[in-house]
């Protein structure tokens, strides 16, 4: 940890432009093993927020902190080390299709010299016993579920041994019951193997149940920063339509 950067990750004061803002002075900080939701409607910069943390934007101005190490200007180089430590669950899964669900995970684990070709096998089958896919290791992504994909996608990501797992969107456009299953083995793998996360979501409940904080983005700004409780006692009035929208209440 550094001195300067006590936070895991930290968005310090950052602008974003393209056709319009789409972040505009965002600071928002998360702390090593805990779980970040960043909220907010279409388009208000959720994935330009992400992007930002995997190094595939550049921000216009301001500092963006990952790992404890400021990347605001790194090179490639630098930037290859930072995605070691940090991995990203596309919303489509991005799974290959002419792959197994092993296979795919596999994948990850191809490079990693230090482990042979059984201790490669042990780990699949440990990993989808994780994400309770196992009975699904010779299936192809076709005969998969949208929900089974993101769990593939997250064994795959897991596979990488990262510190930080960033989750864009996961629980959009998969059953309650899905739903459900997908928040409580982030949950778990967040108690389990103390995972830092962020996750970008519409998804209220999903919020509630793995978040320690949220960040609620609004016309290129952070209305809000600070723990899920304390949004109730928000008083700006797009939190509290957004809110009254989901029904929710908060202890």
């Amino acid at each position: 940890m550094s001195d300067r950067f006590p936070h895991y990750l930290e968005f310090r004061h950052v602008y974003k432009t393209f056709d319009r803002p789409v972040l505009a002075d965002v600071s928002f900080f998360l702390n090593a093993g805990q779980t970040l939701a960043i909220i907010g409607r279409s388009g208000v910069g959720k994935s330009v927020s992400l992007g930002h943390i995997m190094g595939f934007l550049k921000a216009d101005d301001g500092q963006i902190i990952v790992s404890h190490q400021d990347i605001t200007k790194a090179t490639e180089d630098e930037l290859r080390k930072i995605r070691k430590k940090v991995t990203m669950v596309f919303q489509s899964g991005a799974l290959f299709d002419s792959l197994t669900v092993g296979e795919n995970v596999l994948f990850s684990l191809e490079l990693r010299e230090d482990y042979n070709s059984q201790n490669k096998e042990d780990v699949v089958n440990g990993l989808l016993e994780i994400v309770d896919l196992a009975d699904y290791r010779d299936a192809y992504p076709s005969d998969l579920s949208t929900g089974h994909k993101r769990a593939v996608a997250i064994a795959r990501a897991l596979a990488a041994q990262p510190e930080c797992i960033l989750y864009d969107e996961p629980t959009t456009m998969v059953d309650p019951i899905m739903s459900d299953h997908l928040a409580n083995l982030m949950l778990r793998l967040k108690k389990q193997l103390r995972l830092t996360s962020v996750i970008v979501t519409h998804d209220l409940d999903l919020m509630r149940k793995v978040a320690d904080s949220v960040v609620i983005l609004h016309q290129g700004q952070a209305i809000y920063f600070g723990p899920v409780a304390g949004l109730a006692l928000s008083r700006h009035p797009h939190i509290k339509e957004f809110l009254a929208m989901d029904r929710l209440e908060f202890a």
